[in-house]
């Protein structure tokens, strides 16, 4: 890698699925030189989709790291899913990354999960830039996909590219910036190109873009203000760095436009990316927790002292990888991190950088990388490894909350021991993999963010893990919520092996607003009268404990606060670790079912493309569905409904959906929110 970091690049490539975010990854690696033969989603042979099941399916499942050179700047990308179903993907991947290139179907437009990743990033305030993609596609609209960034996403994006032609007729790009066109030539796969002046035919529409596109960074960036007044014009040597300037600073977001699959104006993204997005010394420093003191601290990439993240944990045949991005200092092979939440030490003994799942072995990585260290010991996704002399850890990421589940279990009883530690190390590279035994049916439970996570999680059991394992129909995942508060004294008093525990715990139980969490606290008073911290650990497990299991149906509770207020007969004998904290689980569970118990269930925001002879049948089936029509509207001969659905109401909705439309009409859907379940739904839960 450049020592330079200016010279460095880490971007991700996100978009909605099927927007072409793998192919696009596929031509830059081809046109870098790092691969020599580009493959295609559609022939199962690309790069950066290695595992059998994306190759079988033709999505990306797991995002891909690999890293290539360009005009003597080192670039590292991220390949993520477009699938809602592994949205967590995108979400650590934009966490550690400096900047993004967001790609929009020409056709398709804006779509639900393009506006996920576009929140994702605004979250971490990550630079980006777009590039609008299948030019060459009948219906290709340049013009609309940029309107529809500035109205659905409020993004502040300015085209520094226009088409040469559409659709068939496709044939490259004008560069605003330079004011040149470029034409490709199709024989070389896009290889060669020729550079040349604009066609008279689109000169003026360039000259007004190119307008708008000065006139919008004069405004912006006072740097080069003075020289537009004077010549009411920008050279490309002044506009290019303003274009930086801002696009960093999050104010600009330059589009592009090309054709990945036809080869077509990928060379002109890779400028760009080196041109407007930052480098890690163009990023802030990042934010970290002092361990001792507790006060915020900055790492920056010019730092001594140790800060890395690790963002994502990988098993192979070879043993498991850690991916790390390093915001100061250096790992260096056979030295020794520390994991501040574990309080432990850990040797590095061998790390890697990666290209897809090929690997190069390096004895260092530093600030502003991204690699992978090989058989840590006891670290998690989200886990800070730091200096052991300054102590601090950075904020973890959180994972969504899983919308499905199924009950699963090995074929042979031999085999339960097996499949539990495979179901281990899938939850430790996946934080939406979540799995439970029930302990009134003594089921486990697998639960994931949909139909299609849960499908990919048992092919892989079955697959890489060798785990022969029987499973039920994927289920919906509800919660369970309070909607009153409550406070009262719990005694717990019971011999267990000839010894007596006892003690009287009061508790509080409320609700939180929607979205809120679980809020386990101890008060002052309670601390007070049980000084011993470990005995306050016992009460905040039990706590814990009482909420994951919840009150109506043993689902995971959701959105309420719970504090211990106090504590009484308390007897230095009898009051032990097993009385606190059986005290607290059981005094939450009596608490809360007074507190107004309910469900919540998982509400899916549903995006419908649907032929306009088929709305009506499509709108009679929605309402069925218990779902809501938010908005309606056109997008060339086909009806866009936009609307909120129960996720319990939509299985087997695209086969349904099919059926209505005669195979015409479309969906993608997303996770929208958490909503109390009605009385019905209630009830029918119960009765099970």
């Amino acid at each position: 890698m450049n020592p330079d970091l200016s010279k460095l690049r880490n971007i991700g490539i996100v978009a909605h699925i099927d927007a072409g975010k793998t192919t696009t990854t596929e031509r830059i690696l081809f046109y870098t030189g790092k691969i020599h033969a580009h493959g295609d989603v559609h022939d199962g042979n690309t790069t950066t989709d290695f595992m059998v099941q994306e190759r079988e399916r033709g999505i990306t499942i797991q995002s891909a790291a690999i890293s290539c050179e360009w005009k003597g700047r080192d670039i590292n990308i991220i390949d993520t899913p477009g699938h809602v179903d592994f949205t967590m993907e995108v979400e650590r991947s934009l966490r550690v990354l400096d900047g993004a290139v967001c790609v929009f179907c020409a056709v398709g437009g804006v779509q639900p999960q393009s506006e996920t990743v576009w929140r994702q990033a605004d979250r971490y305030n990550v630079p980006r830039l777009a590039f609008v993609n299948k030019m060459d596609r009948m219906g290709a609209d340049f013009a609309k996909v940029v309107e529809e960034m500035r109205e659905k996403l409020k993004a502040p994006a300015c085209p520094v590219e226009l088409p040469i032609g559409r659709e068939e007729s496709f044939a490259g790009v004008i560069d605003l910036v330079n004011m040149k066109a470029i034409v490709y030539d199709e024989a070389s796969e896009g290889k060669n190109f020729e550079t040349t002046e604009i066609p008279p035919e689109t000169l003026d529409e360039a000259r007004l873009a190119r307008a708008e596109l000065v006139e919008r960074i004069a405004d912006l960036d006072e740097g080069v203000m003075e020289a537009f007044l004077e010549k009411g014009d920008l050279s490309a040597e002044e506009l290019v760095p303003a274009i930086r300037r801002q696009t960093v600073a999050g104010r600009f977001i330059p589009v592009l436009c090309g054709s990945a699959f036809k080869n077509k104006g990928v060379q002109p993204l890779l400028d760009a990316v080196c041109d407007y997005l930052p480098s890690p010394l163009d990023r802030p420093p990042v934010e970290a927790t002092d361990l001792k003191s507790g006060e915020k601290v900055t790492r920056s990439p010019d730092d001594s002292l140790l800060t890395a993240l690790v963002f994502k944990i990988t098993t192979d045949p070879y043993g498991k990888l850690y991916f790390v991005r390093i915001y100061s200092g250096s790992i260096k092979k056979g030295a020794n991190v520390f994991n501040p939440r574990t309080g432990k030490r850990e040797r590095v003994m061998k790390m890697v950088r990666l290209f897809a799942d090929a690997r190069t072995e390096v004895d260092e990585l530093s600030a502003g990388d991204i690699g992978a260290i090989v058989n840590l010991k006891d670290v998690t996704t989200g886990d800070t490894l730091c200096a052991e002399v300054k102590q601090c850890h950075l904020e973890r990421i959180t994972a969504p909350q899983p919308v499905m589940f199924m009950a699963i279990e090995p074929k042979s009883s031999a085999d339960k021991d097996k499949l539990i530690e495979s179901m281990r190390a899938l939850a430790s590279e996946d934080p939406t993999c979540q799995f439970r035994e029930d302990e009134e049916t003594g089921q486990t439970i697998l639960s994931g963010m949909g139909e299609l996570h849960l499908e990919i999680l048992v092919d892989r059991l079955k697959r890489e893990f060798k785990c022969a394992a029987n499973v039920g129909k994927p289920m919906v995942s509800y919660l369970e919520t309070v909607t009153a508060s409550a406070e009262k004294s719990f005694t717990f008093d019971r011999e267990i092996c000839g010894k007596r525990h006892f003690v009287t715990l009061s508790i509080r139980v409320s609700p939180l607003e929607r979205g809120k969490g679980v809020k386990v606290s101890l008060s002052r008073d309670f601390r007070m009268l049980v000084a011993d911290r470990h005995l306050q650990e016992c009460v905040e497990q039990g706590l814990a404990d009482g909420v994951s299991t919840g009150v109506l149906a043993r689902y995971q509770m959701t959105d309420l606060e719970v504090e211990c207020t106090g504590a009484s007969d308390v007897d230095p004998e009898m009051s032990d670790e097993v009385a606190f904290r059986s005290a607290a689980m059981m005094g939450f569970r009596e608490v809360a079912v007074e507190c107004a118990p309910e469900f919540l269930e998982p509400i899916m925001k549903l995006e419908i493309t649907v032929p306009p002879e088929s709305v009506g049948e499509v709108l009679g089936d929605l309402n069925s569905r218990r779902g809501t029509v938010l908005d309606m509207g056109q997008k060339g001969d086909m009806q866009i409904v936009h609307a909120r659905v129960p996720l319990s109401r939509l299985f087997g909705y695209s086969t349904a959906i099919r059926s209505l439309s005669k195979g015409r009409a479309s969906y993608s859907m997303e996770t929208d929110a958490f909503e109390i379940a009605p009385k019905a739904v209630k009830e029918e839960i119960l009765s099970k």
